[in-house]
C-alpha cells in the first residue's frame, strides 16, 4: 500500500490506463474489464482492475494536472510494478484541421513547467511517447470505421484557465495539435523508470471554432479511446 493507493501488491496489473477523471475509470472498467474489481478508493480515486481479453489490466484515475498524475504514475511504477501506462482523456484542439471527436496520438508533449522540473533543473528534455505503443494504437485507430486520428505533438499545460493568448498562437503556428493536462509528466517519468507511455486523447473542444462536446458525446468518443488503448496496449 501506498499514501494513495490501498490495493495490495498482487491487485495493480502492469498495463495501467489512467483517465483523469476518477468515475471514468469505473465507466471503462465496468464496460471493457471482465470481473473488474475496485481496488483503491483513497481520496475518492478510484481504481479498478480486470481482465481484456484474458489481459489483466488496471483503470485508475489520475485526477486533474501533473502534478497529481505525477503522485499515482510514481506509486503505480514504483511500487506496484506498472510497465505500461496509457493516459485516455481529452484534448482541446489547437488546429483547424483537428475535429471535434478526433482522436490525438501524443507523440510528443510541450510544457511550460511539470513537477520533474526540479530534477531537470536548466535542460529542456524532450518527452515522448513509447515508439511500439504509438505505432500499434496508430494501427487501432487506422482499424475503427469512424475513428479520425491525428499523430503529432500536443501541449501539456499547467493550468487550466489559461491567460497566455500569445503563447496559444506561438503553439498553434509551431503546429502543436492540441493541449491537455498531464502527458508530458507522464512520458518524463516512463522515461526515467524505463516504462512505456502513450497518451491517447479525444478532442472535446476546440481553441479555434470554440466548438464543444456535450456530455454525452464525450461518453462515446471516451470508448473509442479506451479501446484504441486497449489495443496498443497488447498488440
Amino acid at each position: 500500500m501506498t499514501p494513495h493507493i490501498r490495493a495490495e501488491k498482487d491487485q495493480i496489473a502492469e498495463t495501467v490506463l489512467m483517465p483523469g477523471d476518477p468515475l471514468r475509470a469505473k465507466w471503462a472498467a465496468e464496460t471493457f474489464l471482465d470481473g473488474a474489481e475496485l481496488v483503491n478508493d483513497v481520496r475518492g480515486m478510484l481504481g479498478f482492475t480486470g481482465e481484456w481479453r484474458g489481459n489483466r489490466v488496471t483503470i485508475h484515475g489520475s485526477g486533474m494536472g501533473m502534478p497529481s498524475l505525477s503522485i499515482y504514475a510514481n506509486e503505480l511504477i514504483s511500487r506496484y510494478g506498472a510497465k505500461t501506462l496509457i493516459r485516455i482523456g481529452s484534448c482541446g484542439a489547437m488546429q483547424e484541421h483537428v475535429k471535434i471527436r478526433d482522436v490525438v496520438l501524443a507523440m510528443t508533449a510541450t510544457s511550460v513547467s511539470t513537477p520533474s522540473r526540479a530534477i531537470l533543473r536548466e535542460l529542456n528534455f524532450a518527452p515522448c511517447a513509447d515508439w511500439d505503443l504509438l505505432k500499434a494504437a496508430e494501427a487501432a485507430a487506422r482499424g475503427r470505421k469512424d475513428a479520425q486520428i491525428h499523430v503529432g505533438g500536443i501541449y501539456s499545460s499547467d493550468v487550466f484557465y489559461d491567460e497566455r493568448p500569445d503563447l496559444n498562437e506561438q503553439l498553434t503556428r509551431h503546429n502543436v495539435l492540441a493541449v491537455e493536462m498531464e502527458a508530458a509528466e507522464l512520458y518524463l517519468l516512463a522515461a526515467r523508470h524505463r516504462c512505456r507511455a502513450l497518451a491517447v486523447l479525444t478532442v472535446s473542444d476546440h481553441l479555434v471554432t470554440h466548438e464543444a462536446l456535450s456530455a454525452d458525446m464525450r461518453q462515446s468518443s471516451f470508448g473509442d479511446m479506451v479501446a484504441i488503448a486497449l489495443e496498443a496496449a497488447f498488440a
